[in-house]
């Protein structure tokens, strides 16, 4: 037996000259790159990550097989299959109906593509800075009666997360139901050590996808975060928007904090909030959040709100629809605050549209940013911009983070997401849509204010030298990174 296997091997070997070994290589290459191609054109991405996955593919097959295996389409439906066991689960729990509020056209497309209604507010600020807002939530917390809910991608154990922590723990021993949901990925540096005086105090903490196998071998999450800033106090109070919990963004710890936006919220709005923390809450543990002290009724209020859930598990992408039909339908004025500016082609061409139709379009964005990557590919679409008439700011004193968009005098959108794909398309994010001229005024003082130490990039200007194909290789990159 081994006699003839060997004088198998030795045929077969002999066969592989240096004559043959490339026609047999291009054939078999040739097979893989037509199964290839007809795989992925039926996932029917875009034609631009069509293409990248089919070179990435084609030219690394055994490293772009275990990047696409971990980081492709696949991976995101399995997990929106969890994910809606999750939300199926809470269509079959006794909670409130949310929202009486008779629809328009843009709050029906957001229910359409999310299944949550319009609702109200009875009371809703605007807070700026990560000190105000740590300033309020903690106020809010410390009056807790009944339930603390909080989700975050990124909770550091630094001052601002041991101070959380330690008036987190004291609530719990005061017998009020404290839950703490966290991303593993952006609070990983969390240890349990950190965490045990709230296990201690009877508070339960659960992971967002986790990092159970270490950051490199579960690489894979990166592309599924919790990107959410979710606070919800008795059922009663709610917080959203941008702010984290670090001293990056505490003013008291640091001069060069981020300069971010938050909301405070109170109303029917809240409950819906506290569902979708609720369908994370289950997603993560298991556990429902249905009792009746969790969903107190709500005081009427006449500010028109919408919550606006968007993650990888819902193909239908409402936080990048909601964008691009707001800076379509605009009517006299679109201002767009963002730390992150990646677009893609639609948001692209709805924003340059409407500065095309005479409309007042600006773009704040920061002069320096925490990615140099991202910071060089938004300055990659400044000229295009910047020809059809779209005014380009850059925040000037600090780090700019808070994320907003501001359409004529009755329509704002605050919330977590960026624009870029990883917000509209990989992160869970949370945006909140106002239609009220009131909260329009006040996000419009608070740009403005903005605007006043922002330096605006004059009409014309373009990257010197290399700088333009530094900032065009950084498109490409950004989106992954």
């Amino acid at each position: 037996m081994s006699a003839h296997v060997s004088d198998l091997t030795a045929s077969l070997l002999a066969g592989w000259g240096p004559g043959t070994v490339s026609p047999w290589i291009a054939a078999v290459w040739g097979v893989y790159v037509l199964v290839l191609a007809l795989w992925i054109v039926r996932q029917r991405r875009e034609p631009v990550a069509t293409l990248a996955w089919l070179l990435a593919l084609a030219w690394l097959p055994v490293l772009g097989w275990a990047v696409y295996w971990w980081l492709g389409p696949q991976r995101i439906r399995r997990r929106r299959l969890k994910r809606q066991r999750a939300r199926s689960a809470f269509h079959r729990a006794p909670l409130p109906r949310l929202g009486e509020t008779v629809a328009d056209g843009r709050e029906r497309l957001i229910e359409a593509s999310t299944g949550v209604a319009p609702t109200q507010a009875c009371r809703v600020d605007l807070i700026t800075g990560g000190e105000s807002t740590f300033e309020a939530l903690f106020s809010a917390i410390a009056a807790a009666r009944h339930s603390i809910h909080l989700e975050y991608y990124i909770f550091e154990p630094d001052s601002v997360g041991t101070r959380l922590r330690d008036l987190l723990a004291a609530r719990a021993r005061a017998g009020v139901a404290v839950r703490l949901l966290l991303d593993g990925l952006g609070s990983r540096r969390c240890s349990p050590r950190f965490l045990a005086p709230l296990s201690a105090a009877g508070a339960e903490v659960a992971w967002f996808h986790p990092l159970r196998l270490g950051h490199l071998v579960w690489r894979p999450t990166l592309n599924l975060r919790t990107h959410r800033k979710i606070a919800v106090i008795d059922g009663r109070i709610g917080f959203t928007g941008g702010v984290n919990i670090s001293d990056s963004q505490s003013e008291r710890a640091s001069a060069a904090a981020f300069h971010d936006l938050h909301l405070r919220m109170e109303g029917e709005v809240v409950s819906a909030l506290q569902l979708a923390f609720a369908e994370d809450w289950h997603y993560a543990t298991g556990r429902l959040l249905t009792a009746a002290a969790d969903w107190p009724p709500q005081p009427p209020g006449g500010i028109r709100c919408q919550l606006v859930p968007s993650g990888p598990d819902n193909p239908l992408a409402p936080i990048h629809r909601l964008y691009v039909d707001a800076l379509h339908t605009a009517r006299q004025r679109v201002w767009m605050m963002t730390p992150y500016f990646v677009p893609d082609a639609a948001v692209l061409l709805a924003l340059t549209s409407a500065a095309l139709r005479g409309l007042d379009v600006r773009l704040l964005l920061p002069s320096r940013n925490d990615s140099r990557v991202v910071r060089a590919a938004a300055r990659s679409f400044y000229p295009e911009l910047l020809a059809a008439g779209v005014r380009v700011f850059e925040f000037q004193p600090r780090m700019l983070h808070g994320k907003a968009l501001l359409i004529d005098g009755d329509t704002a959108i605050i919330g977590s997401a960026n624009v870029d794909p990883r917000s509209f398309w990989l992160n869970f994010e949370l945006s909140v849509l106002f239609r009220d001229t009131a909260v329009a005024a006040a996000l419009e003082r608070r740009i403005a204010a903005d605007l006043a130490q922002s330096a605006a990039v004059p009409p014309g200007w373009q990257p010197g030298g290399w700088r333009a194909y530094a900032d065009s290789f950084a498109r490409l990159l950004a989106p992954v990174l």
